[in-house]
């Protein structure tokens, strides 16, 4: 959620009028958490009554790619799963272009992220992310993670120039390994469906005594296995952000508490280790590839790359 495209008040307000049909803006200001997309706080009045929003601009997905993601995000608001509601435009639009981009207006939840979460919060998360993969199943539209493996391995060439050898032969050999892996039985009998594939902390908010409110931020997500969802989710939810090391108690009780809901098959407890993997290597590309390869921002926080290198060296020794 950086600022790729300036927008001024003015600019704002001619395009929220015209399109929606939801008041007019007093007051809006720039996120600087994120790095995909140009997001915006909107506070609109309509007729006498402020209204939050969100505002996006689209920096890298294109109109036909986004109906994807809003309308997974308007089925799962539909089906009591807590995530920010799209809005249709007047011409009945889930996608205007702004400054010759896509954009899209979605509810504001409430609350804010828990950024050193204890074993509640992360059973809540758990909890409420196996709902989502249950709903979601009867999602009609499929479409592929796209920072899944062939992604990795395009983004990986750019990269390599940029490393030293230690970090090209981490790279190399895990790419070896989970293609592999993607091609293997075990991965072909995981059950999958619609994913967030990017559930982080500070993608969930919680109200003031600490009641889930709801995930956002949903523009990676894809279609995929669920394991990937989950082992993405622990990997940043259940760990000691310094030493990368699993906090077993956090752990313990996502897990419990997602099996409470949607209990993991046989081949998905084989493939766990692996899956770890996965969704640790996933990580540390992106963070290679916006720290080598950036684009401009007005606001911008590039993550560093070494946590996920981190993560990731953990998870192949404990696998090992």
């Amino acid at each position: 959620m950086a600022v790729y495209t300036p927008l001024t008040l003015e600019e704002a307000n001619d395009w929220f009028t015209k399109s929606f049909d939801l008041g007019k803006i007093e007051a809006f200001k720039g996120i600087s958490a994120g790095i995909e997309n140009s997001n915006f706080f909107i506070d609109a009045s309509n007729n006498g009554v402020v209204s939050e929003y969100v505002l996006t601009i689209f920096e890298r997905l294109q109109f036909d790619q986004l109906p994807y993601y809003l309308n997974l995000m308007l089925f799962l608001s539909n089906h009591h799963i807590q995530v920010p509601t799209p809005f249709l435009s007047r011409n009945q639009q889930i996608i205007e272009a702004l400054k010759n981009k896509p954009a899209a207006i979605v509810s504001k939840l409430e609350g804010s992220s828990r950024l050193t979460p204890n074993q509640n919060h992360c059973a809540k998360v758990a909890k409420m992310l196996a709902k989502m993969h249950i709903v979601g199943k009867d999602y009609p539209v499929h479409q592929e993670n796209l920072r899944s493996l062939s992604w990795w391995q395009t983004v990986s060439r750019e990269i390599i120039p940029f490393i030293e050898d230690s970090k090209k032969s981490l790279l190399n050999s895990e790419l070896t390994f989970q293609t592999e892996f993607f091609h293997s039985p075990n991965y072909s009998e995981l059950p999958s469906g619609a994913c967030h594939c990017d559930l982080f902390r500070d993608n969930v908010l919680f109200k003031d005594n600490d009641e889930l409110s709801g995930f956002f931020d949903f523009y990676f997500a894809g279609t995929d296995k669920w394991l990937f969802d989950v082992a993405v989710t622990v990997n940043d939810w259940c760990i000691d952000l310094e030493s990368g090391v699993f906090d077993q108690v956090r752990l313990n009780a996502f897990l419990h508490a997602y099996q409470e809901i949607r209990p993991f098959t046989s081949s998905e407890q084989t493939a766990w280790p692996k899956m770890l993997r996965a969704a640790a290597l996933r990580f540390w590309i992106s963070r290679l590839w916006d720290f080598y390869i950036p684009r401009n921002a007005q606001l911008l926080k590039p993550h560093d790359p070494s946590h996920f290198e981190k993560i990731l060296r953990l998870r192949i020794h404990h696998a090992d």
